[in-house]
Parts: structure tokens; sequence; C-alpha cells
């Protein structure tokens, strides 16, 4: 579906996600700051933790597609290492937060999510805007 969009669109999609993740997770940090002021500091961490996520995934990405002289099977390879790396990180992080102090791990792993809801709330709304979804 993504592919049928016209090339200007996955920049704004990812300059939309981008500051609707920041509003959003301001607005958990603020309510998380009510309950448990770890929990808050986490979420923010891990709002920060998944744009880093994002950007390195769109440098990576980046890089791959230079080289047109690779097969499909190596640019996969590459690919499937870097993220498998980079997600290790991410779980790795936020397992040992959530082992050092619950609801600092338990924020860190609610921004996470919160930025993925709100990516795919972005792709669901530019899709069916394009009159992708029938």
């Amino acid at each position: 579906m993504l592919e049928n969009l016209p090339a200007d669109t996955l920049p704004r999609l990812l300059r939309r996600t981008t500051v609707s993740a920041l509003i959003v997770g301001m607005i958990a940090f603020v309510v998380a700051g009510f309950l448990a002021p770890f929990a808050a500091l986490g979420v923010a961490i891990g709002i920060g933790l998944a744009l880093w996520n994002f950007r390195m995934l769109d440098k990576q990405v980046a890089k791959v597609e230079t080289s047109a002289d690779q097969s499909t099977k190596a640019v996969r390879r590459k690919l499937r290492g870097r993220t498998i790396s980079r997600l290790g990180l991410l779980t790795v992080i936020a397992i040992g937060a959530i082992i050092l102090s619950a609801p600092l791990g338990i924020g860190i792993v609610s921004g996470l999510v919160l930025y993925q809801i709100v990516f795919v709330a972005n792709v669901f709304r530019v899709v069916a805007a394009q009159g992708g979804i029938e």
C-alpha cells in the first residue's frame, strides 16, 4: 500500500509522527508524573529511545539503498543483523530498567508503545486519505 503513495508522503509522515509522538509523550509525562515520578522519566526515555530507533532505521535503510550492485539476499541479511542488534539493545535497556526500578522500566516500555501507536495511527490516516482503505 505504501509504495503507491506519492514520493513526498513519507517525509511528511515521519515528521508528523515525530511531532505527534512528542506531544503524546509530553501528555503521558505529565499524567505519569502525578502517579510516579520514575514512570514519567521512563516515558520520556521510552519516547526518546523510540525516536532514536526510528532514526537509526532510516539511516540504515538509506545506506543499503545506495548500493545498487548488492543482491536482495545480501541487503536483507544486512538489515536483519542491524535490526536484531538495535532491537536487542532496546530490549536489554527496557529489561534492565525494569529490574532496577519497576516504575522506570514500565515507563520506558510505555513510551516505546506510545510511539508505535502514534506511528500506526499516522500511517492509517495517510493511507485512508489516499483512498487505500476500502
